[in-house]
């Protein structure tokens, strides 16, 4: 597992890249930890140091990472605050003990023999997300990275130890999380939502008591019932974690996916007495949606496009009884013809909402293809002809709309012909 050029330097393959061997996954990335060595000698081996944190290296031809084996001591709150201590004189049983879970704590020697004291392999074979030690609980972005890998490994069979909820718990009760910043919040979201069932994530987070902590208006969900005969599921809760399940796997792109997260958030602020109608739930949720994306700093388009599902997604359902006139309004409240991605986005959205329910996973949904139809018509709509004419200004506008609304009437008369 040593690279020829680096004979003399005991380096060891470990991580993610062990456990996904071991689990018979295609390994994307690999890295190694260095045992024995120093800054000055990886220096002078031609590796190039990055990070300020402690000692990591990329490899000059592999470019793979490299990192001294290290401890690491608790100094202060949050999951920055460590000292790292990189003496050559750390092992290699010192350096994995420090890690989070045990099937992360996995070493491979230059034979392919395993280095396992933690039990790791065991843990793998027995589908068990399991802690290393009892500081676990030094690092609040543990809660979130246990229930991603919760999230990526739940199609496996693997749960998280009862011991390891239970620490979890502890660091939510005890304030820990509110010391993660939001972009390393989001971070941990953002990858989760890629993950082949994200909704476990969030569960994981639900269970040990973390969401309301970290997305207190999702938390709120849980619990609130909705209409029976739209919602089978029932809970609010329940039918948000179908739809990004669905999300995930029909469209695979966070973007669409988180913007199913937040799209029924004003249900959460629903009076007890309205229950279980949620009348006028979209605009509710619109300040929530609009402040939870602030908060955790998401990239402008993430933002926009929750805001658009969230006012939006029941004109969406509604598209073939609405006019040719309120269906262009709503493109253009898209901003869809000069952003006609941003269409695409939004109407897999809502249908990821319409099949995220109990049993209605394979529903027609034709208002995907309606809207299209009437994007595209409206799009292809020549202006030069209007401008021969002379039209300007707010003129030109109206009578471009005015066309447009009829080209779009017609196409869907086609549309629904067809």
């Amino acid at each position: 597992m040593v690279h020829k050029s680096d004979h003399y330097l005991q380096a060891y393959l470990v991580g993610g890249a062990v456990r996904d061997e071991l689990l018979g996954r295609n390994v994307a990335d690999r890295d190694w930890v260095v045992v024995g060595s120093t800054p000055e000698e990886m220096r002078r081996l031609g590796y190039e140091q990055i990070g300020n944190e402690f000692p990591c290296f990329l490899h000059p031809v592999t470019k793979e990472e490299y990192a001294l084996a290290r401890t690491e001591r608790k100094s202060g709150a949050g999951h920055k605050g460590f000292v790292c201590d990189f003496d050559p004189n750390i092992t290699l049983e010192e350096d994995l003990i420090r890690r989070d879970l045990t099937i992360n704590a996995i070493a491979k020697n230059d034979s392919g023999d395993y280095v396992d004291p933690c039990g790791g392999i065991d843990d793998l074979n027995q589908k068990v997300l399991r802690h290393v030690s009892p500081a676990f609980v030094e690092d609040p972005l543990r809660v979130l990275r246990v229930a991603r890998f919760a999230a990526r490994y739940k199609d496996l069979g693997f749960s998280v130890h009862a011991s390891t909820l239970e620490l979890m718990n502890q660091l939510a009760q005890q304030g820990e999380l509110n010391t993660l910043t939001p972009e390393r919040v989001w971070k941990e979201i953002s990858r989760a939502l890629t993950e082949p069932n994200p909704s476990e994530f969030f569960r994981v987070l639900k269970a040990c008591d973390a969401l309301g902590k970290i997305l207190p208006e999702l938390d709120a969900l849980f619990g609130v019932p909705q209409t029976a005969q739209y919602h089978p599921e029932i809970d609010t809760g329940e039918h948000v974690m179908l739809s990004i399940d669905y999300a995930r796997r029909a469209f695979n792109d966070a973007l669409i996916t988180y913007a199913v997260l937040l799209h029924d958030l004003g249900k959460g602020i629903t009076p007890r007495e309205l229950w279980p109608k949620h009348i006028d739930h979209e605009n509710l949720g619109l300040p929530l949606s609009d402040a939870v994306s602030k908060r955790l700093r998401v990239p402008k388009d993430y933002r926009e496009l929750a805001n658009a599902v969230t006012k939006h997604h029941l004109r969406a359902h509604c598209l073939q009884e609405m006019k040719p006139s309120s269906v262009l309004r709503l493109l253009e409240d898209l901003d869809g013809f000069r952003r006609p991605v941003r269409v695409e986005q939004f109407i897999a959205a809502c249908e990821s909402d319409a099949r995220g329910r109990l049993g209605l996973e394979n529903k027609p949904y034709p208002q995907a293809q309606y809207l299209l139809t009437a994007l595209h018509a409206a799009k292809s709509v020549d202006v030069q002809p209007l401008l021969d004419k002379g039209y300007r200004g707010l003129d030109l506008a109206e009578q471009l709309r005015q066309i447009r609304i009829k080209d779009v009437k017609k196409a869907l008369k086609e549309h629904v012909c067809d």
